[in-house]
């Protein structure tokens, strides 16, 4: 990122453009790839529920730790934990090395959407058979490769002139074209057939049946992933908010952005997989096979298909600036590489790895790795292995070392000085540090605890 005259990082042209970036940082594959098969396996609107609850208790302050902490230290993820203690730039590191593995698989999987909706615009063919082409095509060596690199070539161009130049200008079209494109999307779907309606009483209305810890465990940790907590995101934005900004202000409304755009995307997928009569259990297959069976025997199907896949690739797009940002300031700043190398560099390490996450899906497919849990170890692709150590291990981990930090080093005091402006902005609650000291922490605990099997 290129900085000003007095060596400080650039700042935001508006408080709307950070706003639509950091929205965007947080609203990806998250939340329109992995959310809508979620919450119907957690049992629709329960889900849903426990979701939204999530968000005001756990992402919400994170997103205002993380950007506080940004904002005072006005430079990469490292540094800004060591501008304030010098032992806590770990922190940042873990930070740095969760982003580099989520982005070796996402780039793939946004490989795959690119190709998705270029093949709805020009022609809308699948073939007689919405799987087998599916499974054709990631299963291919070169194709999802090349779709790979046209992605991310496109994302680290723009990432070269900075994330504050020309990414949030393009950014500040894509994000509100993204939620009205979703909503154009939704709108079809939910009056496409008579069984999109039961649906969509599926997805919204709350059975308390239905929950159980599982339930709560994935719940929180599609919010960490969704939402982009714990990883690096808003320490690294935050660098660059000026001082008049009121942090958590923004922070709830990036939170907000996060969550529509999340209940959005299962008010598209949700009903009309319901209306279509399909098995909604695809997991993450929902979003090429169902989705494009779905668009297929709908009247219009191709041009809303079209629609839908467009919105996907902007959230992508959207997101990836912002991931792939963190690693790049890292290696500018705090290893003195400068901006062109630091791009390249990171760009080439992320490339390397999704080679090897891709071909997991065709020639490399025998190649697994152990996961251990306590009913035993079981053997996972690179796809599946990185999205369970980051997702799982190394964001809720970063969280929960973030909240040790604001309240055991930092201590109050500093952090209540950054976050309200020296008073101008409001005063810390005894409701925000319990959040911060209890309520984060044990969420991030039970997240653990599920992962490795202690929790079901």
């Amino acid at each position: 990122m290129s900085n000003n005259n007095n060596g400080q990082p650039a700042q935001w042209n508006s408080r709307f453009g950070y706003i639509m970036v950091a929205a965007g940082a947080a609203i990806g594959l998250g939340n329109i790839w992995k959310f809508p098969y979620l919450a119907y396996r957690g049992g629709g609107g329960i889900f849903l529920a426990v979701y939204i609850i999530i968000i005001m208790v756990m992402a919400h302050p994170m997103v205002e730790m993380e950007t506080a902490i940004g904002r005072h230290g006005k430079s990469d993820t490292v540094s800004v934990f060591e501008k304030i203690n010098k032992k806590w730039g770990f922190v940042g590191w873990i930070a740095n090395l969760c982003t580099l593995l989520i982005n070796m698989y996402y780039v793939v999987v946004g490989g795959w959407v690119l190709k998705y909706a270029v093949q709805f615009i020009i022609s809308g063919d699948f073939g007689d058979d919405a799987t087998v082409f599916y499974n054709n095509f990631i299963s291919s060596d070169l194709e999802p490769i090349i779709w790979t690199v046209l992605l991310m070539g496109f994302v680290s161009f723009l990432l070269l002139f900075g994330i504050t130049e020309i990414v949030e200008k393009v950014t500040k079209i894509i994000m509100p074209a993204l939620f009205v494109l979703l909503i154009i999307c939704g709108v079809y779907a939910c009056v496409s057939s008579e069984g999109a309606m039961e649906g969509l009483k599926y997805y919204l209305l709350p059975e308390p049946k239905n929950f159980t810890i599982k339930v709560f465990a994935d719940a929180a940790t599609q919010v960490l992933f969704s939402v982009g907590i714990g990883w690096g995101i808003f320490t690294t934005l935050g660098a660059n908010i000026p001082d008049k900004n009121n942090l958590k202000s923004d922070a709830l409304l990036v939170s907000i952005c996060d969550t529509c755009a999340a209940v959005v995307a299962g008010f598209v997928v949700i009903p009309a997989a319901y209306g279509a009569g399909v098995d909604l259990q695809a997991g993450p297959k929902l979003l090429f096979i169902v989705m494009t069976g779905i668009f297929g025997k709908l009247p219009g199907g191709r041009i809303i298909g079209s629609f839908f896949f467009l919105a996907v690739i902007f959230a992508v797009i959207s997101s990836l600036f912002s991931f792939f940002e963190i690693s790049m300031k890292t290696f500018e700043v705090k290893l003195k590489m400068g901006r062109k190398k630091g791009v390249i560099t990171s760009s080439l390490i992320i490339f390397i790895g999704s080679i090897f996450v891709s071909l997991g899906f065709g020639s490399m497919s025998g190649f697994k790795l152990p996961w251990p849990s306590l009913a035993g170890i079981e053997m996972y692709n690179l796809f599946d292995w990185f999205d369970c150590f980051t997702g799982y291990v190394l964001l809720p981990l970063g969280c929960l070392l973030t909240c040790v930090f604001v309240a055991k080093v930092w201590k109050w005091d500093g952090y209540e000085k950054e976050l309200f402006a020296n008073g101008r902005d409001g005063a810390l609650k005894t409701y925000d540090k319990i959040l911060v000291k209890y309520v984060v922490p044990i969420f991030m605990i039970i997240i653990l605890l599920n992962v490795f099997g202690f929790i079901k």
